[in-house]
């Protein structure tokens, strides 16, 4: 779905679902006492009601983080293997390698083919001309 198609739906269907949950947060609030797990629940929500709309103005948010989630679960049942890694600093180029990886599995770029054409040369580019290797600025340019 595009980002005006998205948006189009999202302006159609979520205000009026966010308006009736924020009516049950202020109703809650009003009946629950601060203290209890309701009234936290409903204070703590209301307090980060602008940051929860936000979905509503940028069309590019994804409503859920389940995409982050299921690409890091094969880290999180890996990092008991990767323990004896061999350095500190293993851990960061590790996570740069995954989050490159799963980028181009989002984008349908095959990682063998995305390396073989970033790769080599990669250390004769100058730094601001990374931004331009990215997995999406590769697949924007395999779209041409």
């Amino acid at each position: 779905m595009s980002h005006a198609e998205r948006h189009a739906l999202r302006m159609e269907h979520a205000p009026e679902l966010l308006d009736s949950l924020r009516a049950q947060l202020l109703a809650i609030q009003k009946m629950a006492l601060p203290k209890s797990s309701a009234g936290q629940a409903a204070n703590y929500t209301l307090s980060l009601w602008s940051k929860l709309t936000q979905f509503l103005k940028h069309p590019e948010l994804e409503l859920s983080n389940n995409l982050a989630e299921n690409s890091m679960r094969p880290v999180a049942i890996g990092r008991r293997n990767w323990l004896h890694l061999g350095s500190k600093g293993a851990g960061p180029k590790v996570a740069a390698i995954f989050s490159v990886v799963e980028s181009c599995r989002r984008f349908n770029i095959p990682i063998r083919r995305y390396r073989a054409d970033i790769l080599p040369g990669l250390a004769n580019r100058s730094i601001q001309s990374l931004a331009e290797l990215t997995p999406a600025a590769y697949a924007a340019s395999l779209a041409k």
